[in-house]
């Protein structure tokens, strides 16, 4: 005789559920990833020795992928994919920007000031992408203007 089947349709409150919670990491990782961007940000200018430390080399690898793989599945949850939907496109290219000046102000800026102005930028860059998640539209927070 056969055991019976322990499958059943996915409950929508389930989904509800899942999607919240991935949610809350995804907005938890990117709050970290800030704070740590910030600090690293602040010791680029004032102790640049401190960058080398091996868990500051680590650390925010392992929390932007978490950041990274809880968007792609808020994005599969939802079925919103960047191309289709303009605030999602947005907030990608936002996020390569963010991560083209970040890397100039902590690794490849030539100078001070050039990596002190590149970190400002990226801060700003941040500051555009979470206003699109807020907004839901791709001029973020001039959506009002």
């Amino acid at each position: 005789m056969r055991a019976a089947s322990t499958w059943k349709p996915i409950d929508r409150h389930d989904v509800a559920f899942s999607y919240a919670a991935l949610k809350a990491v995804h907005v938890a990782a990117a709050a970290t990833s800030l704070a740590l961007f910030a600090v690293r940000g602040a010791w680029m200018i004032g102790a640049p020795q401190r960058l080398k430390r091996r868990w500051v080399r680590i650390v925010p690898h392992v929390i932007d992928t978490v950041l990274l793989v809880s968007a792609i599945g808020l994005a599969v949850m939802i079925g919103n994919y960047p191309g289709t939907h303009g605030w999602l496109t947005a907030k990608v290219v936002g996020l390569i920007g963010y991560i083209v000046l970040g890397s100039i102000a902590l690794k490849r800026g030539r100078t001070r000031l050039t990596r002190v102005v590149a970190f400002a930028a990226a801060l700003a860059m941040f500051a555009y992408i979470v206003s699109v998640a807020i907004t839901k539209s791709p001029a973020g927070f001039w959506v009002g203007l």
